[in-house]
């Protein structure tokens, strides 16, 4: 196997350098260097701008974490670019609404236009996404630099670079699309990761006004990869799904400590009632409860929701089945 760089170098700050690296290629007297990796880094820049092939770029100057701002690059005389990068980790503490406001001084001082635009290699929920969108970012993931990526080919650009990123990216491509084609029983991290993409776009969990969300949660046996979506209300507490890297789990969310134990009894039996009910013998009580805000009531094993563990996933029977838990899930609360 030829040895790839991006795959040792795995960080945030890495990407942040193969980025600010290629968008320098695009000054006009780096042709002299390398010309075909000069004309890709022009036509990256384009992209990022949304501009067609007809705007000139001639000078390029980057500066990488000036306040905090992962990428900042001044195209031309006239624009201003603010890239946030992220690999696996998602926004916080407001700071894409922070970097934009010293961006806007900046372009106020030295007249530019200013873009914001939000690069995604990892894989984050649609509602994540939409956050980013609502701020003013342009969003920018890993299908769409792959798309853009994969029309110039490696070997015609004849850098290490460049192709190691280049093939990065589609090494994790390829392995978070593997639950498609892979048995259960061998998904990894990123099977499961492309699986609750697919679970995101299809159940439209963002579009119907129901949060949804997926991430790693950690706990005290080692943690998962979780995704808990149709939150409704029963006697004033959410109860929702949640899949926890196997098991497809009824929860409940309580606040009260005191109260803990006597709501989660009193919905456990609420479940399991209507579940003898329909003959679901499969909906049965975990092997223990908890007593924390957020409470397991009731699993499903996930060879009963997902399929045995020599199968290969059926998506059209999976989201059927999910589908069946939320109106059972409805039923249980209006009964």
């Amino acid at each position: 196997m030829k040895p790839n760089i991006f795959s040792i170098a795995t960080k945030e700050l890495s990407h942040d350098g193969f980025f600010t690296w290629l968008i320098q290629w695009a000054d006009i007297e780096t042709a002299k260097h390398n010309k075909k990796l000069h004309e890709t880094a022009q036509e990256f820049v384009r992209f990022l701008l949304r501009k067609n092939n007809d705007f000139l770029i001639t000078t390029v100057e980057t500066e990488r974490q000036w306040k905090k701002i992962d990428i900042l690059a001044k195209i031309n005389d006239d624009i201003l670019i603010i890239i946030e990068d992220k690999t696996e980790t998602s926004e916080h503490s407001d700071q894409l609404n922070t970097y934009k406001k010293h961006a806007q001084e900046l372009c106020k001082a030295e007249n530019r236009q200013m873009i914001c635009i939000y690069l995604k290699t990892g894989s984050e929920p649609i509602y994540s996404r939409n956050e980013v969108l609502k701020k003013g970012y342009e969003y920018i993931g890993r299908a769409e630099l792959l798309e853009f990526f994969n029309k110039y080919q490696t070997h015609e650009i004849d850098n290490d670079i460049y192709s190691d990123f280049v093939d990065r990216i589609n090494d994790i491509e390829n392995s978070e699309k593997s639950y498609e084609i892979q048995a259960v029983e061998k998904w990894n991290d990123n099977s499961w990761k492309g699986f609750y993409q697919y679970l995101d776009k299809t159940l439209e969990i963002s579009n119907n006004g129901n949060y949804g969300f997926w991430k790693y949660v950690q706990n005290p046996t080692g943690g998962f990869l979780g995704f808990w979506w149709y939150f409704i209300q029963w006697k004033g507490y959410s109860v929702y799904l949640q899949i926890e890297q196997g098991d497809l789990c009824f929860k409940i969310e309580v606040h009260e400590k005191d109260k803990r134990n006597t709501i989660r009894n009193e919905w456990h039996d609420v479940l399991i009632k209507q579940a003898q009910n329909e003959n679901r013998a499969e909906i049965r009580k975990p092997d223990r409860f908890g007593n924390g805000k957020y409470m397991t009531v009731a699993i499903v094993s996930r060879e009963n929701w997902l399929g045995a563990d020599d199968s290969v996933l059926d998506k059209e029977k999976v989201i059927g089945t999910l589908k069946e838990y939320e109106t059972f899930l409805n039923r249980c609360v209006k009964n």
